[in-house]
């Protein structure tokens, strides 16, 4: 099997309770050799450290997810820092701005994002961005804090508009393909990621939600990412070992904390 990366899951999730080993499990035996879990709220920092700390191919971040920064006490730099000392901590976030769901925190949203981008520009971890119904603040946010000092970035799950994408790409960003981008009526998303450049493309399921198809509609888990990378090489013409190798280039060059971590 082609070895691939899931630069974005959630194993901390009640969903994958009291199965999580037979989930890490078939991931690795469907080319997944690597998996980021995502915290979402630093309390639930102890749960996801153990999963990272009990399995060699997780690694995690963390971060307060923007449909959270009003609910979660406003994290700080020095916090978000402390973390990044722990060996398999590799990303910041996730982080960003949801009108979606969330509008009316959309000022609290921001500070809590500007926290983490500057976390990130002093560790060197790339940010994690959610993006959703949020586009053109996003990409004045980011322009405006690049122009502050350089920082990585990956816009995660991305389904967001081409105009948004441009930005991205254009500051040095990655693009992140979903199961979003599998789904009939993406096509549109997937004509985005066709015209970005491969070099700049990761793979990831934020399992447990958006499972691409067969798997539509039911619990998502990391070993699906192969049925994304799929779709992904036929979006680039590549061949599906192509891709794989590619994207999980990509994945070690922007998570270079993850690339560079062997067992003790």
């Amino acid at each position: 099997m082609p070895r691939i990366v899931d630069s974005h899951c959630h194993l901390d999730f009640p969903d994958f309770d009291g199965d999580l080993a037979d989930v890490i499990a078939r991931a690795q035996a469907a080319g997944v050799e690597r998996m980021v879990t995502i915290c979402t709220k630093l309390r639930a920092l102890p749960k996801v450290q153990a999963i990272a700390e009990a399995h060699a191919p997780v690694f995690f971040a963390a971060g307060t997810h923007p449909m959270s920064a009003a609910s979660e006490p406003m994290v700080t730099v020095e916090e978000l820092l402390a973390v990044t000392e722990h060996p398999k901590m590799v990303g910041i976030g996730e982080t960003g701005l949801d009108y979606h769901y969330t509008a009316e925190s959309a000022e609290v949203q921001k500070q809590s994002l500007a926290v983490h981008i500057e976390a990130a520009r002093q560790s060197g971890l790339p940010l994690i961005i959610h993006a959703r119904a949020a586009d053109d603040d996003m990409a004045d946010i980011l322009r405006a804090e690049m122009g502050n000092g350089a920082f990585p970035l990956v816009m995660h799950c991305f389904s967001s508009g081409p105009a948004l994408a441009k930005t991205a790409l254009a500051l040095g960003g990655y693009l992140s393909m979903s199961g979003v981008a599998t789904f009939k009526k993406s096509q549109e998303v997937r004509d985005i990621f066709a015209a970005a450049p491969i070099e700049r493309i990761l793979v990831e399921t934020d399992s447990p939600y958006l499972a691409p198809p067969p798997h539509r509609g039911q619990r998502n888990e990391p070993a699906y990412t192969a049925l994304t990378a799929e779709v992904g090489a036929d979006v680039f013409g590549l061949s599906l070992e192509e891709f794989a190798a590619r994207t999980t280039g990509n994945f070690d060059r922007l998570f270079a904390k993850a690339a560079a971590w062997s067992p003790a």
